[in-house]
């Protein structure tokens, strides 16, 4: 038998730094490959983006995950538990410029001794140095170095909080093994036509320097106003109203709706743009709206998604005007069909190189110097596109990119959406509406710096032109590849950027583009048949119900092009955490709460209870009060299990033969079935509370009502005490597991996380009462409350106590009398019959 001297004071403090040495250092949650997939749970555990702090909304999501993995770990399954940190893309170059005040020019050479600058928080504001200019590769390797610091401290807290992660199976999203499955991944899809490269119509983020997909888009509203122009159809006048004046130069067309019976005699015919003269043709297509504005629109290239679509469908010419930059771009007007070339040309010439807000003061301005803007402009708010990390509108530019083709997958990907498990189920509504929704491939090229390059080579020709149709690639034994620095095959450095030569794919995946393969990346995909076998599909992937169009979808996309397979079989969605204004919190917005402090103040179970406290995909407000009522509810176990494992064992062969003890037994088992009901459907909030009912229930009532009994040697009270307990501690582990883990060492050798989750088959042979608990605690909680409010101790005598109740519940009582006299110290009972139960206490005279 194993004993451990019980604690003289046992404290929740310090328990998060004692067990996770100790589940370290004995390999507690290490993964061991078993004979079988099916003694496998794998987990797809979201990498979080490593470009600063973690805040409590990552401690809540995470949480949730882990609660998971300990329930089946316990339930026997080898539990493949991976963490990734995502830490490429434009986050993390954010974070180091801000950092290192540097700013990346891919022009500047490569310095083998540059020194990483001091930090700018180093500095006061008035001290610090001017931004450096640094090469791509310095800039490079300037985010390796902090994005490695960051993940050190984020490991360091995962590990606080009691992640039961298998830190060796750690991965990165821009490491050499992530690079070199990422370059594999997109080689066989260009090789089997999933991917390919086009000029097109592109959002873009003129801050970043960047395209943008779909996905990464979110809406906003802005003030904005109506300008009423004067366009002309053989020379009658056809008012158009727009938002976007400084788009009249790349108009290719008017446009109104096939049925507007007052624009109908001007199809085919052709307007004249005011300002610059140029001829274009007026059409008609049903997404043209005749109750918007004047019900005839311009067409430019482009100022919003549907001048993309219209562009498309009626092949209209392009006229790029916005530039990369968001200035407006040089015109030509001697290539358009214009009446006066010239004049348009000295009309444009002020414009040319200003911003988009600049472009739209000058042209209203000179619009209505020209006569050209019907009365005043009309005030209007509307939806535009923004980045999700940007600060300025998207514009919609034409450049070279690289898509994998989704549209053409769009039913094949509804049906993988019904092959998963979703939690809550109607998040899958909004993976099927974005789906539905698409309008064009997903676009996964950026242009940027810190990400996995593209294992693409272009040859030159004679002019010096890159060859897109021909592109070069290397074998796959050869990646991971940079094209910046490495050289195609039959090719030499001095050939680089010549006529005749080659040149490297500039750009990089996007950073969804690497996360979508984290089963890939995770499971050994390239290097390891075998782990690949055991751990895919994966079982679960959690996360945020807000990343469900991007991570989510871009996974579902991944492993259906590369396996034909559906990557995991449930999806477990958490939501948001809200400040106290009821905003998400997230380090974009400034306003989240670190958790350092909170495991501090409130014990890392504390800081958990919270977190499991709320319901799949709910939205949940920030609460530390909570926490306190997760550390009071781990300090009472410590103290309950004292107290239950202070007394001695019951005998071998003792068995459970009080009423009292049947009941609380009955109710255990009760307990057990509904909290390993609500963990195996992911409702972990329900399983808690379970477990928790019980355990207030047991300590604040049973422990009172027997103890008197356990001191008097009763085997069946010691027996269920400590049965009780051992099965509350299991049930409580996945919730707050170093408390539980700490109480449970004490009678012992093995982890409470490895240990079998509490089943039917340890109850056998004792059934009960469940209602008798009840009944009981409602009789010696009227005790107490008399004597409270008479002021009397707990354990001042009671001469008297009269049940009313029906004959059924009073046979039940008597069977525990003696048990509540012990407890609340009562000299006798009566009783009598009644419709439903009621206590009367009859107090000492001096009372």
């Amino acid at each position: 038998m194993y004993i451990v001297t019980l604690p003289e004071k046992p404290s929740i403090d310090g328990l998060d730094d004692k067990w996770s040495a100790i589940w370290a250092q004995n390999g507690v949650y290490r993964f061991v490959r078993p004979a079988a997939r099916e003694q496998v749970y794998s987990i797809d555990t979201p990498p979080p983006t490593v470009s600063g702090s973690l805040h409590v909304g990552h401690a809540f999501s995470y949480t949730h995950t882990d609660i998971v993995a300990r329930f089946q770990r316990m339930r026997g399954k080898h539990v493949f538990y991976p963490m990734g940190w995502d830490d490429n893309g434009l986050a993390t170059e954010r974070r180091v410029q801000n950092y290192y005040g540097v700013r990346c020019d891919p022009s500047l050479p490569y310095d083998p001794d540059f020194k990483a600058p001091e930090p700018v928080a180093n500095f006061a504001r008035k001290d610090r140095p001017p931004v450096v200019d640094v090469s791509r590769r310095n800039f490079i390797e300037l985010c390796e170095r902090l994005t490695a610091e960051d993940e050190r401290v984020f490991e360091h807290l995962w590990r606080r909080l009691g992640l039961s992660v298998d830190w060796s199976l750690n991965y990165t999203t821009i490491g050499a093994e992530a690079r070199r499955i990422s370059q594999a991944a997109f080689l066989k899809m260009l090789a089997a036509g999933e991917v390919y490269q086009d000029e097109a119509p592109t959002m873009w983020d003129i801050d970043f320097g960047t395209a943008v997909a779909n996905a990464e888009m979110i809406d906003k509203e802005v003030p904005s106003a109506y300008h009423r122009l004067v366009f002309t159809v053989d020379g009658e006048p056809v008012h158009i109203e727009t938002t976007r004046p400084e788009l009249l130069p790349a108009c290719v067309a008017l446009v109104a709706h096939p049925d507007d019976e007052r624009y109908q005699p001007l199809f085919g015919r052709e307007a004249v743009t005011p300002m610059f003269g140029v001829r274009v043709p007026v059409v008609a297509h049903p997404l043209a709206k005749a109750d918007k504005g004047s019900g005839i629109a311009m067409v430019c290239t482009f100022g919003d998604q549907t001048d993309v679509v219209w562009w498309r469908e009626l092949r209209l010419p392009t006229r790029t005007l916005v530039g990369r930059d968001g200035r407006l771009q040089p015109v030509d007007f001697t290539t358009l069909p214009c009446a006066d070339p010239g004049a348009a040309q000295r009309a444009y010439a002020p414009l040319a190189g200003l911003s988009v807000t600049q472009a739209r003061k000058a042209i209203v301005a000179a619009l209505g110097e020209g006569g050209f803007i019907d009365g005043e402009p009309r005030p209007t708010t509307h939806a535009v596109k923004f980045y999700e990390k940007g600060e300025r509108p998207l514009e919609i530019v034409s450049s070279r990119q690289w898509f994998i083709r989704t549209m053409a997958h769009r039913e094949e990907l509804l049906e993988r959406g019904e092959s998963i498990v979703w939690h809550p189920a109607h998040m899958k509504a909004r993976y099927d509406d974005w789906v539905r929704g698409l309008n064009s491939d997903w676009l996964i090229s950026r242009q940027r710096f810190f990400g996995v390059p593209f294992p693409v080579w272009y040859p030159l020709d004679s002019a010096g032109e890159p060859d897109y149709e021909h592109p070069i690639v290397p074998d796959e034994s050869a990646l991971p590849v940079d094209p910046q620095s490495a050289v195609p095959p039959g090719y030499a450095e001095e050939q680089r950027g010549v006529p005749g030569g080659f040149t490297g794919e500039p750009d990089v995946m996007d950073t969804w583009a690497t996360s979508s393969l984290t089963p890939q990346l995770a499971c050994g995909w390239l290097n390891d048949p075998e782990l690949y076998r055991l751990t895919f599909p994966m079982d679960l992937r959690p996360q945020g119900h807000d990343i469900i169009r991007t991570w989510l979808f871009s996974t579902v996309v991944r492993s259906h092009i590369e396996e034909g397979e559906t990557p995991w079989r449930h999806a477990a969605l958490s939501g948001w955490i809200l400040d106290p204004d009821r905003k998400k919190m997230s380090k974009s917005q400034g306003n989240v709460v670190t958790p350092e402090h909170l495991i501090d103040e409130h014990s890392a179970d504390g800081v958990r209870y919270w977190a499991a406290s709320a319901r799949p995909g709910t939205d949940t407000a920030f609460e530390p009060k909570q926490m306190k009522v997760g550390r009071r509810l781990a300090t009472k176990l410590l103290n309950a299990a004292k107290f239950v494992y202070g007394f001695p064992e019951a005998a071998a062969d003792a068995t459970v033969g009080e009423p009292l003890d049947a009941a609380v037994i009955e109710s255990l088992k009760r307990t057990v079935a509904e909290a390993t009901q609500a963990l195996e459907s992911y409702e972990y909030t329900t399983a808690l509370a379970a477990a928790e009912r019980f355990f207030w229930t047991f300590c604040d009532d049973y422990v009172e009502l027997v103890k008197q009994r356990a001191y008097d040697g009763s085997d069946s009270a010691r027996l269920t005490l400590r049965l009780a307990l051992d099965t509350v501690i299991r049930l409580l582990a996945p919730f707050i597991p170093y408390v539980t883990e700490e109480v449970w060492s004490w009678t012992h050798e093995t982890s409470v996380h490895t240990s079998a989750w509490p089943a039917a088959g340890e109850f056998a042979g004792t059934s009960g009462d469940a209602g008798l608990l009840p009944s009981a605690s409602e009789v010696i909680r009227a005790v107490r409350k008399a004597k409270s409010e008479a002021k009397l101790s707990m354990r001042s005598e009671v001469p008297r106590v009269e049940v009313a109740a029906p004959a059924a519940l009073t046979e039940a009582i008597r069977s525990v009398e003696g048990d509540l006299r012990n407890a609340g110290h009562i000299g006798e009972i009566a009783y009598s019959a009644a419709a439903e139960l009621k206590v009367t206490v009859q107090l000492p005279e001096a009372a």
